[in-house]
């Protein structure tokens, strides 16, 4: 099995996903039902996580049936401007809603500025990614293919997106400052995260007992901001040189690592059990196995990412 494979079953779940999570969204709102909207939340940075995968394998996908004949040259490249703008907004997306999710658990509530926030961002991405969605099904059934896509197909060139993700890549690996820039701000970012990943993993194996899990908790906004930060490096990297990338067993495991992480991530932030947790409390125990597996998932995802260059046939 190859990406391409991986890609065919993950490639629906971003469109249906952000149709349930905003469906479940809205009806919250309706209802003003805040388990709802939590539930809600909670589908939405969980797709936000698995479009990482989606994004990736996608690449990898369309560098293996580029040549293939019957594959519409102008779908693929409208289809990856397409891709390249839907995922940064999917990020995006997520990264509100969990933030509405730790808010409601500093304060019992979501504020109006928020709730607003997801409501647009999350039906521009929805917008963005049925868009996407719908070229990369004109890439093998030339059946479906507009008379634009037609006459595209025959010298008058792809419409090209709002962002045209093969000159982006250029830029990327082109400027002498581009690639530096962005690695500095990815280490930025890593350190961020880990650092307050860490602090707060620590407490739960028995550190710091006397600092109540709430207090350590209001740092996590950093954490999502160096995650964030890395995302966004992290697709410039892959867009640059994505066949470097996607053809490296190391760099496939970090992508695994980083959605396990961020499932553990989320843990944290809507279980009840590690809320209740006061100066010198006791951690239960399932929240000291979730501890320990957030460093070995956030330490192992490091080691991938130094090792790309000696594990594998990358760079």
């Amino acid at each position: 099995m190859t990406l391409a494979h991986v890609h065919i079953l993950l490639n629906h779940f971003p469109t249906i996903g952000m149709i349930v999570g905003m469906g479940l969204y809205i009806l919250s709102l309706l209802w003003k039902s805040d388990d709802v909207k939590r539930a809600s939340l909670a589908v939405i940075f969980g797709i936000s996580a698995v479009a990482i995968a989606t994004f990736v394998s996608g690449s990898a996908a369309l560098q293996e049936i580029a040549m293939l004949p019957g594959v519409s040259k102008a779908a693929a490249s409208a289809h990856l401007d397409a891709a390249v703008l839907a995922f940064a907004l999917m990020e995006i997306t997520g990264m509100v809603a969990w933030l509405s999710l730790w808010q409601f658990r500093r304060i019992g509530r979501i504020t109006k500025g928020l709730q607003a926030a997801v409501l647009v961002f999350g039906l521009i991405t929805l917008g963005a990614m049925s868009n996407a969605a719908t070229i990369g099904g004109e890439i093998r059934h030339p059946e479906i293919l507009t008379a634009a896509d037609t006459a595209a197909e025959h010298g008058a060139g792809p419409a090209r997106g709002i962002i045209n993700g093969e000159e982006l890549g250029k830029f990327v690996v082109g400027q002498p400052w581009m690639w530096p820039t962005c690695e500095t701000l990815h280490f930025v970012g890593l350190s961020l995260l880990l650092g307050v990943v860490l602090a707060v993993d620590l407490r739960m194996l028995g550190f710091m007992k006397s600092v109540p899990f709430s207090t350590l908790h209001r740092l996590m906004p950093w954490a999502i901001l160096g995650f964030g930060i890395n995302t966004l490096t992290g697709m410039l990297f892959f867009i640059g040189a994505a066949e470097q990338y996607t053809t490296n067993g190391t760099f496939q495991w970090k992508i695994v690592l980083i959605l396990l992480a961020a499932a553990n991530g989320l843990y944290f932030t809507v279980i009840d059990e590690t809320w209740v947790l006061g100066s010198d409390d006791e951690a239960p125990m399932t929240a000291k196995v979730m501890a320990a597996s957030a460093m070995f998932l956030w330490v192992a995802v490091l080691f991938c990412g130094s090792m790309l260059p000696f594990l594998g046939n990358a760079f």
